[in-house]
């Protein structure tokens, strides 16, 4: 059985595997540009090693809480043709959207790895009912198609356990496909079941159809469950807006490194291979997670980064280097600082169990 410390250890390195894809994605594109790359480097803090080949620096840091991939003129004026802000506004936003999109399609690729091993998947289709179903009992029939749960659109069974998870046991709407038309089944109490932690949850009443692996299917599915897993990023984020989910339910670097331990270890119970596959679709929620959160419009992140590059494209008149200059530097304070309280949170709850 590997301990605890070893878990944690791989867990660190997988995690600054998925930092290191996202600024890959950055690089190569950023090469493809014709984009001078003064250092590339994984981690942050200071430098532990590094070497360089040809005009780049490449080195290793030594807190692996992230990366960068550090461009001549991405922060301030250059004289140098092959500076990031002397390139057309079109390939300065394809670089910096480059890093959240690798993210995603390490997303998708990882999903194939998942699935190409399995002979079935799930659909949304119910097949039959268990005994007492209350969703049956609502209105549904064998060779419906869920389509939507609480207004949360169901495309896949990943989308179904989401929307379930979140459901109120006591009013659930529902909405199925029949014969092409949409019928609402009207909001009723599901079945329950209680965690070990006394949280009630819904109990899935009802079984759905099976689908056999095809080639194409395999690469549908691929990109419909990457999707799910980015639909649900998007609404985890919402619920934090509104106070639906809290500080609880947010892990920084070291919360997420306890948390894929966690899931390895179970699986190590499991076999060898139940452990991989545990940290596998581990790593693809944190890589979307990653690729979405970095993609929004927020100060010091790509997306906020894009937006004025899109305005800029719109206007053909770039915002004053120095304003857009405040704007990151204030965002990146307040990332810092919020990276530090959930850092300090997840601490916590490792110690206090």
């Amino acid at each position: 059985m590997l301990s605890t410390a070893l878990l944690i250890v791989i867990a660190v390195l997988l995690f600054g595997f998925l930092i290191f894809f996202h600024e890959l994605g950055h690089f190569l594109l950023a090469k493809l540009s014709g984009i001078r790359v003064n250092e590339f480097a994984l981690g942050m803090g200071p430098r532990l090693f590094g070497f360089r080949r040809g005009e780049t620096e490449y080195a290793l840091r030594l807190l692996p809480i992230g990366g960068f991939c550090a461009m001549e003129g991405e922060d301030e004026a250059s004289g140098d043709e092959r500076a990031f802000g002397n390139k057309p506004v079109w390939k300065r936003i394809l670089v910096v959207a480059a890093g959240g999109i690798f993210n995603i399609f390490l997303g998708f690729v990882l999903m194939l790895g998942v699935l190409a091993p399995q002979k079935i998947y799930a659909t949304t289709v119910i097949s039959q009912f268990t005994e007492d179903s209350a969703t049956s009992a609502a209105g549904a029939q064998a060779g419906d198609r869920i389509v939507e749960i609480d207004g949360y659109a169901i495309y896949t069974d990943r989308d179904l356990s989401f929307a379930m998870a979140l459901a109120d046991p006591k009013a659930i709407g529902m909405v199925v496909e029949r014969d092409g038309r949409r019928i609402g089944l009207g909001q009723f109490a599901m079945n329950t079941q209680t965690l070990e932690d006394g949280t009630e949850v819904v109990a899935l009443d009802f079984y759905v159809r099976p689908e056999e692996r095809s080639f194409f299917g395999l690469l549908g599915r691929a990109g419909a469950d990457t999707f799910s897993m980015a639909r649900m990023v998007v609404e985890s984020l919402k619920g934090l807006l509104t106070g639906r989910f809290g500080l609880n339910e947010v892990a920084g670097p070291v919360g997420t490194a306890q948390a894929i331990s966690q899931v390895a270890g179970a699986g190590l119970s499991q076999g060898f291979g139940q452990a991989v596959s545990n940290i596998v679709v581990m790593m693809i929620m944190i890589t979307v997670n990653l690729g979405i959160i970095n993609l929004l419009p927020l100060p010091a992140l790509d997306g906020g980064r894009l937006l004025f590059l899109i305005w800029e494209g719109l206007t053909r008149k770039p915002v004053p280097p120095k304003y857009e200059g405040y704007v990151h530097a204030a965002g990146f304070a307040l990332l810092l600082g919020l990276m530090v309280l959930v850092t300090f949170h997840d601490v916590w709850r490792i110690i206090t169990g």
